[in-house]
């Protein structure tokens, strides 16, 4: 099994671990499923979700590849801006499910599920081709390359702005920016999740997850700070 920057946090804190699209993840932590669930709805939890895959798509032909691969209108977004989409298949059905990131009409990031990173990126690659985009799009499986913690609760706000000058209060809901964060450069903060609790996603070098990991517990300690495992995900 693959794991995470984070796992000899969450084996330390005690986490029942368990196999998940390949990865060691945590599941649960000693308080239990509940404890984290009401802790992310009524104050923040944190969860490490560096299993996700990311792709980057650059180049002159990045937004025509980004358009044809997906079924959500990416004319439609504008710098800074998230979008919910999914890869349809050549029969009717689904691929996967996924959000597109636009940085620049030259610059995207799909972010993937962990259980799906192989055959996503191969679905990409393989109609990359077949499009004829090349030399004019440039693809990169980041994943591998990439960290993420998802900084979820009401109070995530409160804790993650004293770790950067970035005014997080005016990222809308599906916005992201990046910039300095906990003393690191070039963190994507991500003003997404599944919880419906509010809050972030961070994404950032795995050489920088204990800095950000003890960095954000600590910011969020005076507002009762969880780690939080994929069973009160669920």
């Amino acid at each position: 099994m693959k794991t995470t920057p984070f796992t000899h946090f969450h084996e330390a804190l005690g986490a029942r671990m368990a196999p998940f699209a390949g990865y060691n993840m945590p599941i649960e932590y000693p308080t239990g499923i509940k404890e984290e669930h009401l802790n992310v709805r009524n104050k923040l939890g944190v969860f490490d979700v560096s299993h996700m895959g990311e792709f980057w798509i650059k180049g002159p032909k990045a937004f025509e590849l980004v358009q044809k691969l997906t079924t959500n209108d990416v004319a439609a977004l504008i710098d800074g801006k998230v979008q919910y989409s999914c890869f349809p298949n050549d029969k009717g059905g689904i691929v996967d499910d996924l959000l597109v990131y636009r940085f620049s009409a030259e610059k995207y990031l799909l972010v993937v599920n962990a259980a799906n990173i192989e055959k996503d990126w191969n679905w990409v690659v393989k109609y990359g081709a077949e499009l004829g985009m090349k030399p004019g799009v440039e693809l990169e499986n980041a994943s591998d390359h990439m960290a993420q913690l998802a900084v979820q609760g009401p109070k995530a706000i409160l804790a993650l702005q004293k770790l950067t000058s970035i005014n997080l209060s005016e990222l809308p809901y599906y916005t992201f920016t990046h910039g300095e964060f906990a003393g690191e450069k070039d963190v994507i903060i991500s003003n997404t999740g599944y919880t419906g609790a509010g809050g972030f996603e961070l994404y950032f070098y795995p050489e920088a997850a204990m800095k950000i990991w003890n960095a954000v517990f600590e910011a969020g300690a005076e507002f009762g700070i969880k780690p939080i495992g994929l069973g009160a995900r669920d």
